[in-house]
């Protein structure tokens, strides 16, 4: 289908003709002899005198080459295009961050799974959120993983296969033994500062109580519900444990309360992938579609042939002036 992005251009059609029927004629003064006998001359010619003007006669040829030349201008200037079919294109319209606990205590091998096997707690947390960021399709992702410090493994981006690859090569104690949960909760304000999508979530997944954060977890989360991100916190692990290895409920739960999100405690893969499941229906995702159809621009392909018509006219023209010359 070919569409006119300038239509109005072609009121422009009819402006030769306007000015040749209402505008005044271009006169030119030339030198001219004037002689007493000019009326005998006349007789004796056969003519008869007119007023002291001449108007060139066109020939038929050069007003056709005349019209075409200016009706494919007027075109190009109303810039016609050759418009595809319509592509759509789903544009992210959520950010989330994954903040996963790879201290020290994710070691501990008591994480059931379905067949009621016990494995690695981080092995087990890997597995679901693994599968959950397969299933962001129409969301950027992130992925905080923290210890004695918080590191952020990928900024926001929809390449969910590279960050699902980052999630699959972490290891315990590789950002230390310890937990900093306000850390990592601050890492992630930092990351949605950059960010112009107005829905921010993250998903905060500890096993352990924060141990030395430079920012309280509190005061973290009252900050990110400020700059409107809602943090969903998961616990798993053991609550009745000693030290760095109990994990901190009511901690968690008052991170969520504060950042408009919820708690959550898992100690299974199956009760960690409902919770998964769940944190999606609390929090549908919004996808913005944009709709788009390819352009083609065919303006240069009028202006060139009316060069050629131009040309060739012009040409023609100057052979035939030449040819009366000669005879």
């Amino acid at each position: 289908m070919i569409e006119l992005a300038f239509p109005w251009a072609l009121l422009l059609l009819p402006a030769p003709w306007l000015v040749a029927r209402f505008a005044p004629p271009w006169r030119e003064q030339a030198p001219a002899l004037r002689f007493p006998f000019f009326h005998r001359i006349t007789s004796a010619a056969g003519v008869e005198p007119k007023a002291g003007s001449v108007i060139r006669a066109r020939l038929r040829f050069q007003m056709a080459a005349a019209i075409i030349v200016w009706v494919l201008l007027v075109l190009a200037l109303s810039w016609p295009e050759r418009v595809g079919e319509p592509i759509e294109l789903d544009k992210a319209a959520r950010d989330l961050a994954l903040a996963v606990d790879i201290s020290g205590s994710m070691d501990q091998r008591d994480f059931v799974t379905a067949d009621g096997s016990r494995i690695q707690r981080l092995q087990g947390v890997k597995d679901v959120v693994g599968r959950f960021i397969d299933e962001r399709e129409g969301d950027r992702v992130s992925l905080i993983v923290f210890g004695s410090q918080a590191f952020m493994q990928a900024p926001f981006t929809e390449d969910l296969q590279t960050v699902r690859d980052l999630l699959d090569q972490t290891e315990v104690g590789m950002a230390g033994p310890h937990t900093v949960i306000g850390d990592a909760i601050g890492l992630a304000i930092r990351a949605f500062e950059s960010s112009e999508i107005d829905q921010r979530l993250l998903v905060l997944l500890s096993d352990g109580q924060d141990t030395g954060s430079k920012m309280t977890p509190v005061n973290a989360a009252e900050i990110a519900a400020s700059k409107g991100v809602q943090i969903f916190t998961i616990g798993v692990g053991d609550p009745d444990g000693e030290g760095e290895n109990r994990v901190d409920p009511a901690s968690l739960e008052d991170i969520a309360t504060r950042a408009g999100g919820e708690f959550f405690f898992a100690d299974d893969q199956e009760g960690l992938a409902a919770i998964y499941e769940r944190i999606d229906e609390l929090t549908p995702r919004d996808v913005e579609t944009l709709t788009w159809r390819p352009r083609q621009p065919l303006a240069h392909w009028l202006l060139g042939l009316a060069a050629l018509i131009a040309l060739a006219a012009t040409g023609w023209l100057e052979w035939q002036t030449g040819r009366r010359a000669v005879a």
